[in-house]
């Protein structure tokens, strides 16, 4: 029997403990060295579609294992329900387990879904620093969601974002986000026009749960970045053939992942508007080269993440770290 003496209970991480302890330059630096290491193991995720589940729709349960001696083990349980907006919740709810590296001890519970929104956004922002035009100032922020809190913040820290625009299905909901974003000092303003406000744009941001493209090639102007963080499923697309047949390069956060996963890159795959070789690389190659790609003013980039195991390690590590250092940040 276990000598309850040498048990120690893990903390638990409420969700604005994680926000204050993972501030966007640490984060990001976090991010870059893991994507960099090679020591790092994240076995495929597994995700689990729970039919009969929830009140509409069809729920995804995910599970994201990953490991190495430096940062400890950990794990992500994610339940995903797209039409949680009917019941006015979040569509995402889940838990990080981290664990000793040496010995396996449970050292904290976080909460996931701050966790993953901050590290999903820090992942965009990390591409971009190697992907868009170092001049970029106008992002357009399609989807009114959690993360279009984020997203904006995060690319800002990489580029001089002066402006942005708010684009949601709902004008009401593009309002409010664009309100929220306000009230933290960003420029933004709430878009109804889809197509003038890409036309304008220097960065796209995608974070929605769509299953039809929103994003249409035709409306992008040369040097645009375009980052797709939803479609997370085959069945899902933010952007049609054209995007990727204007790209000039395409981006993964995982290239196992992306071509498992991403409903982007399987539906331009299938149609013959994407090859396999134009798939230039992952994060981790981007990390590694530690440069921004040669690219031309005029060139399209796309950047494409389904999410990655390492991140959630890397982040919930930084995060106990600074929490156990009594190290904090004001939230944003």
């Amino acid at each position: 029997m276990e000598n309850s003496a040498t048990t120690i209970s893990p903390v638990f991480v409420d969700a604005a403990s994680v926000a204050s302890h993972l501030p966007w330059p640490e984060l990001l630096q976090a991010l870059h060295s893991a994507f960099a290491a090679t020591d790092l193991s994240t076995p495929t995720r597994g995700h689990y579609h729970m039919e009969g589940m929830g009140s509409a729709g069809t729920p995804v349960l995910l599970s994201m294992p990953a490991w190495s001696p430096g940062l400890g083990v950990g794990v992500k349980l994610v339940a995903v329900y797209p039409d949680n907006a009917i019941l006015n919740l979040p569509s995402i709810h889940g838990l990080y387990v981290l664990m000793e590296g040496a010995s396996g001890r449970p050292q904290a519970v976080l909460d996931a879904g701050e966790l993953t929104a901050r590290r999903t956004a820090a992942a965009s922002a990390l591409a971009s620093r190697f992907l868009s035009r170092p001049d970029s100032r106008t992002l357009l922020m399609v989807g009114t969601g959690r993360l279009s809190q984020y997203l904006p913040l995060a690319h800002a820290q990489v580029r001089p974002i002066e402006r942005v625009l708010v684009w949601g299905r709902s004008p009401a909901k593009a309002q409010e986000s664009a309100d929220a974003l306000r009230a933290q000092g960003v420029n933004a303003e709430p878009v109804t026009a889809l197509e003038e406000a890409s036309a304008q744009a220097d960065i796209i941001s995608c974070a929605t749960l769509s299953k039809t493209s929103l994003l249409r090639g035709e409306w992008l102007r040369p040097g645009t970045h375009v980052d797709l963080v939803g479609a997370f499923t085959p069945q899902m697309r933010e952007a049609d053939d054209q995007v990727f047949l204007r790209a000039a390069s395409v981006w993964c956060d995982t290239t196992a992942g992306g071509l498992a996963e991403a409903g982007d890159l399987i539906q331009a795959l299938a149609s013959g508007a994407l090859v396999r070789n134009r798939i230039r690389g992952e994060l981790a190659d981007l990390c590694r080269a530690g440069a921004p790609i040669a690219r031309r003013d005029t060139d399209i980039t796309v950047f494409k993440s389904v999410g990655a195991a390492l991140e959630d390690l890397a982040a919930a590590r930084l995060c106990l770290d600074r929490l156990s250092r009594g190290s904090a940040a004001p939230q944003a």
